[in-house]
Formats: structure tokens, C-alpha cells, sequence
């Protein structure tokens, strides 16, 4: 039985290559772990409640806690994840230089602390140009930097994860536990709400 060698005859898409494929993510297949479907995460969990908005999700796990219930066993996982892009207003050029200027302020009043420190003259002259001096190649900077996008992004916006639905899980052997206490829960606030 013959080999194949060279370059071209190391390895074939769909076919199975042993010693022929490298190592490395894209060589050798490991054999996988657990059950096949990736990482193992620990111990198999449970659902035991599916809430609208994070504070009742956290108020389930807060009464698990005030309860005995060991909360180091259980998590609350957020799904039908939304990216939120708030945007917080029009960035100009100006407005660029002025928060390059501040940035730049801060580096410059550490440098001059920073050379401060081991200067025997005048040290409140040295943090007064290093602040000077960072402030305006702050300014330099903000201003080009924006001038080079090409007027592509003239806003400015902070992103934020949401979630639509917030699920608390446990461990499926303290499952039972964490139901009985939940059932109780439910039971108080339907007599507090009743009276």
C-alpha cells in the first residue's frame, strides 16, 4: 500500500487525515468532552423560575438566601439578549478637541506629579505644564482623530446588553429545595397582598 506525500496529498476536505492533518485548532480533532455538545459547566441545572425584569429575579434569589437556601448553587441567566446603542448626542470637532483636552489634562497631571516628586524647585510649577502641555496635545488628538473619520460617526453613544427575560436555575439536585421555598414565598405574598 502506497502513501500519498507532498503538499497537496497532506490533507482532503471530508476526509479523515490522522497523522496527516497538523495540530492545532484547525488540525487533529479532540475527542470532545462531557456529552459532545462542548465544555462541561458543571453539575446539570434547573429552571425554577422565569421573571420579567432583573429585580424579581434577584428578590427570588435574595429569599432563597434569607432562607438557608445555598444560593452559591444557583445563577440568574438573562435571554433574548438586546444590544441597546443609547446615543448620546452630535460630536463635532470642538467637541472632540474639548474631551481629547480633558483626557489629555489627566495624563499630563500625572506626568507632572510624576516629575513633581523629584523636583527640587518649584514642583506646583512642573503639574501646572504637564497639565498645560497634556491638555493641549489632548486637544491635538481628539481633533484629528475625529477629522479622520471622514464625518463616517458624528455621534456619540454608549452600548448596553438587555435582557428580555431573566431565569433563576439551580442545581437539579437542590431543585426540590429551592421549589418548596419558592411555593412558600409565593404563599406570603398572596396573604400579604390579601390583607
Amino acid at each position: 500500500m502506497t502513501s500519498a506525500s507532498g503538499p497537496a496529498a497532506a490533507w482532503r476536505p471530508g476526509t479523515q487525515g490522522g497523522d496527516l492533518l497538523p495540530s492545532g485548532p484547525a488540525g487533529r480533532p479532540s475527542a470532545p468532552s462531557g456529552d459532545g455538545h462542548g465544555p462541561e459547566t458543571g453539575p446539570p441545572t434547573v429552571t425554577i423560575g422565569s421573571y420579567p425584569d432583573y429585580p424579581a429575579a434577584q428578590r427570588v434569589v435574595d429569599y432563597l438566601a434569607d432562607n438557608r437556601f445555598p444560593v452559591e448553587h444557583s445563577a440568574i441567566v438573562g435571554t433574548n439578549l438586546t444590544l441597546v446603542e443609547t446615543v448620546l448626542g452630535r460630536m463635532t470637532t470642538g467637541r472632540s478637541a474639548l474631551l481629547g483636552a480633558g483626557t489629555g489634562a489627566w495624563f499630563g497631571l500625572f506626568i507632572g506629579l510624576l516629575f513633581g516628586i523629584f523636583t527640587v524647585g518649584n514642583w506646583l510649577a512642573v503639574i501646572l505644564v504637564g497639565l498645560v502641555i497634556g491638555a493641549i496635545w489632548g486637544a491635538v488628538f481628539g481633533a484629528v482623530a475625529h477629522a479622520m473619520t471622514g464625518g463616517r460617526r458624528d455621534f456619540t453613544s454608549a452600548s448596553s446588553l438587555r435582557a428580555g427575560q431573566y431565569a433563576v436555575i439551580v442545581d437539579a439536585q437542590l431543585a426540590d429545595q429551592a421549589r418548596q421555598l419558592l411555593g412558600r414565598m409565593q404563599m406570603s405574598g398572596s396573604a400579604t397582598n390579601a390583607g
